[in-house]
């Protein structure tokens, strides 16, 4: 008799001690899974502060480079005495054509250089100074295919490469003016102040918002 119940004691405490160890296993099972899924939630958290620490980064550079095309078109400006307008008609009569773009040079030579489509599709560049508005030279663009693809969008426009910058002055001193034909043509024009559109039926200036 008393050696059945020590037996009935063992087992029972064997009992209680496994279902001890269990408990203790299971709780380890769910403090590990709850360690992981807090290393899981430290690991995500951490990768969305390093993209949007490398966003803002993009966004700073963007804005860095902004600013210094800005001030390096402020400055090329300046020092233009010739308006693009002017330099646009200058060219053209040296060149009779279809004036097609105009772009103040940045390399200190202080010239525009106008790209003209003469009618038999071949296209010119022609540099004019930007202090007094004489003809420095011009010189063939092998490029016909662009210069062509140039004079079909050009046509039916009522406004020309001129008409646009002098339409563009009003939001600054231009300082590039450049056919853009990606989805509906319109005259792409930069001034001291931003970037613009310039209706090829109308002539109205609106703000480029795609840059």
């Amino acid at each position: 008799m008393k050696r059945n119940i020590v037996i009935a004691t063992v087992a029972a405490a064997a009992l209680i001690g496994g279902g001890t160890v269990a408990a203790y296993a299971a709780a380890g099972d769910d403090d590990g899974a709850a360690t992981q899924r807090q290393s899981s939630v430290r690991i995500t958290d951490d990768r969305d502060d390093s993209a949007e620490d490398a966003a803002e980064d993009r966004a700073d550079d963007r804005d860095d480079k902004r600013d210094d095309d800005s001030v390096e078109v402020r400055a090329d400006a300046a020092g233009a005495k010739v308006t693009a307008a002017d330099a646009i008609a200058a060219a053209l009569k040296h060149t009779p054509g279809t004036a097609v773009g105009a772009d103040l040079d940045d390399d200190g030579s202080r010239a525009w250089e106008v790209s003209v489509v003469k009618g038999d599709g071949t296209e010119h560049d022609v540099r004019v100074s930007a202090s007094d508005g004489k003809v420095l030279g011009a010189h063939r663009d092998d490029d016909d295919d662009d210069a062509r693809e140039d004079l079909a969008a050009l046509k039916g426009a009522d406004v020309d490469a001129r008409e646009a910058a002098v339409a563009a002055a009003a939001k600054g001193t231009v300082t590039d003016v450049d056919l853009d034909d990606d989805g509906p043509a319109a005259w792409s024009v930069e001034t001291t102040e931003g970037e613009w559109k310039v209706d090829l039926g109308t002539g109205k200036v609106t703000q480029d918002l795609d840059d």
